[in-house]
């Protein structure tokens, strides 16, 4: 038939198809919320893991155990667990795509409670290292894994705010880490439980993604993906059509728009390695962002407060020990409040204005918070210091807009899925450099040039935000399909059309709405299969435990015209 005058898809976006009411009276998305606790602990499991090292450091029984260590022994046990991390980043991507999501979960699960049995066991330093090490090794495998499942597992609607609560609850985390080493100095005091406790504490979380990660549903676009296009329908069916028809609408639309994205990368790209992130035009631009706001997640200042908070409020005159610790366990609730709050303005705001607003935000509570502490050291003024207090928890709310929910959640939207994994093992990677800066040279910069020294973070701090201005992109309203149109543009379609012979002559571009009357053209749904092919072949061919993606001779432009003439949207 020809292209030109044959009946055209309608014009659906997943918004047509959604539930309506409540969540929680929808028993699919209720249960389906349920399960993503398990990858959502991830987070405050790496922010226990990474902050419990310096609650213990202030337990005297830990010092006198361990000798009191000093210099390059104790900046090992600081570091240890990002060395363990940086060796385990590079070889996790290829176990989330080629293993899964949730094998490699377990997988690095079952290597963190080794290293916490070696941590609750050591009689020596150098085993309490080789603990942090075994850990931070485990942990990389569960930070690559945890998001890429939540965010491929989410109701289409809700993506965003569960996404952004991940990297959130990590203050979560840190907040346990602290009270744990409190409560057990007071009750403990004089034994060796007294940092034995909390490292008991770090295996809660693990023990429970081993028992409970088979009880979860696999990632639907790691199943297609692999040719298990039942099994992902199935979970489609049961967690976001609420356990209705396999030809529900939103099931139909979701199975055929992910099937179209994968197979149109993987014809653009037979192969894929850490080469292909910045193989095209489009995936240079999102390594581009990613790597930038990984940068500025760990350069924008905020490492002084969270990394040597202590040296910090030396500055301004605060000595006291009590107090101290009073600015920095209230900070670290602060940040959880201001964090999870932001993630529930996502979908409203838009991620583009939240940058926007938490960089300039942080550039102008950073520069009053230098002025404040150069005026302090200068002219020891008290209500300078008291300002320059304020000011670091005003900082912290610019900083918690957007770095707080949205660096890995805004990662994983702008990467396909046939790049995801790496991707995002690129800004875990990152990270750990930034963050090893911050741990080596923070300091010394610090006792070299005092409170000048914030003025080269000013500096970076306007840079971040001209970069942020001038390249984030705008996401909200959009499925993870239908981001990458605003990297690649329209060159995929043609160079499919060009190398699909019959079916790229029959296939046709859908022109979807946003929801909010924006028109756009998605390459996610341009389609290149027979569109002769029945519904009832398609059911046929999606029973098997795995199908043959080369013999299906379903058109998805089919599936996405039959939704006209289908019942009500999802749920209703």
């Amino acid at each position: 038939m020809d292209p030109e005058t044959r009946p055209q898809p309608p014009a659906w976006t997943v918004v047509d198809f959604i539930h309506r009411g409540h969540w929680w009276t929808n028993h699919g998305i209720l249960m389906l919320n349920i399960c993503l606790i398990l990858p959502l602990l991830t987070s405050s499991v790496n922010g226990l893991d990474s902050s419990l090292v310096n609650g213990l450091q202030i337990l005297p029984d830990w010092q006198e155990y361990f000798g009191n260590p000093t210099g390059k022994v104790l900046g090992l046990v600081n570091c240890a667990q990002n060395i363990g991390g940086l060796v385990g980043l590079p070889i996790t991507p290829f176990a989330s795509d080629n293993l899964g999501r949730r094998p490699t979960l377990f997988m690095g699960s079952v290597i963190m409670l080794g290293g916490v049995a070696l941590q609750f066991a050591s009689t020596t330093i150098q085993m309490f290292i080789a603990a942090r090490v075994l850990i931070g090794f485990g942990l990389a495998f569960c930070l690559n894994a945890a998001p890429l499942l939540l965010i491929e597992l989410c109701y289409p609607t809700q993506r965003g705010k569960i996404t952004s609560l991940y990297n959130t609850t990590w203050y979560l985390g840190s907040i346990v880490a602290a009270w744990v080493c409190f409560a057990t100095f007071y009750q403990q005091a004089g034994t060796v439980w007294t940092w034995r406790i909390p490292t008991l504490v770090q295996a809660a979380a693990p023990i429970l993604q081993v028992c409970l990660v088979w009880f979860i549903p696999e990632s639907p676009r790691f199943l297609v993906s692999k040719g298990y296009e039942g099994q992902a329908t199935q979970i489609l069916t049961k967690y976001h059509a609420n356990g209705g028809s396999e030809n529900d609408p939103l099931v139909v639309f979701e199975l055929a728009q992910i099937r179209h994205a994968i197979r149109m990368e993987e014809e653009i790209n037979k192969s894929t390695s850490y080469l292909s992130l910045f193989a095209t035009p489009g995936n240079r631009k999102r390594m581009k962002i990613v790597i930038a706001i990984a940068i500025f997640s760990q350069w924008s200042g905020n490492g002084l407060a969270s990394y040597y908070i202590n040296l910090v409020l030396d500055g301004v005159g605060i000595t006291s020990t009590e107090t101290k610790a009073f600015i920095n366990g209230s900070l670290q609730i602060f940040n959880l409040l201001v964090g999870v709050s932001a993630a529930m303005l996502i979908d409203w705001v838009g991620r583009r204005t939240l940058f926007i607003l938490s960089n300039a935000g942080m550039l102008i509570t950073f520069g009053i918070w230098t002025i404040s502490e150069g005026l302090f050291n200068a002219l020891h003024n008290t209500a300078a210091a008291k300002v320059c207090i304020i000011f670091i928890y005003f900082f912290y709310l610019s900083y918690d807009i957007a770095y707080t929910p949205m660096l890995v959640a805004y990662t994983l939207e702008i990467l396909p899925y046939k790049i995801r994994a790496k991707g995002f093992a690129v800004m875990n990677f990152t990270v750990y450099l930034t963050t090893v800066f911050n741990q080596f040279i923070n300091p010394i910069a610090i006792g070299a040039l005092g409170w000048w020294y914030y003025l080269v973070y000013c500096g970076v701090l306007i840079a971040e935000l001209i970069f942020v201005i001038s390249y984030i992109v705008e996401t909200r309203g959009r499925t993870l399909e239908e981001t990458a149109v605003l990297f690649d543009g329209d060159q995929p379609q043609q160079d499919l059309a060009i190398t699909g012979g019959e079916a790229g002559e029959a296939a046709a571009t859908m022109i979807m709405t946003t929801g909010r009357g924006n028109v756009m053209s998605e390459r996610s749904i341009q389609v290149i299969q027979e569109i002769q092919a029945s519904i009832g072949n398609h059911n046929h061919n999606r029973v098997g435990s795995k199908s043959n993606a080369s013999k299906s001779s379903v058109s998805d432009e089919y599936e996405l015209y039959s939704l006209k003439g289908m019942a009500s949207p999802s749920g209703q």
